[in-house]
């Protein structure tokens, strides 16, 4: 009797951070930030939050831009007073 409730043969699926598109986990880059900049885990070795990206130079080339809106952002809501 098969278990339905298996999760043999499940792959996660992930968001790339530049265009939104969906994929499994391991068709994407992942990367995760250090001191505000992008540091790449090739070897899947780092056990912290990861972020990822297509392999596609559209969204490559875009990332850039994407880590500086992402600093405005966390400076804007630093210097907010609550």
């Amino acid at each position: 009797m098969d278990n339905v409730h298996s999760k043999a043969g499940h792959s996660p699926i992930r968001t790339c951070v530049i265009c939104k598109s969906k994929a499994e986990q391991d068709s994407l880059l992942n990367f995760y930030l250090l001191d505000g900049e992008v540091i790449f885990d090739i070897r899947k070795m780092v056990q912290t939050r990861k972020l990822y990206i297509c392999h596609t130079e559209t969204c490559l080339q875009k990332l850039d831009r994407w880590l500086l809106h992402r600093r405005k952002k966390a400076a804007a809501t630093s210097g907010k007073k609550a």
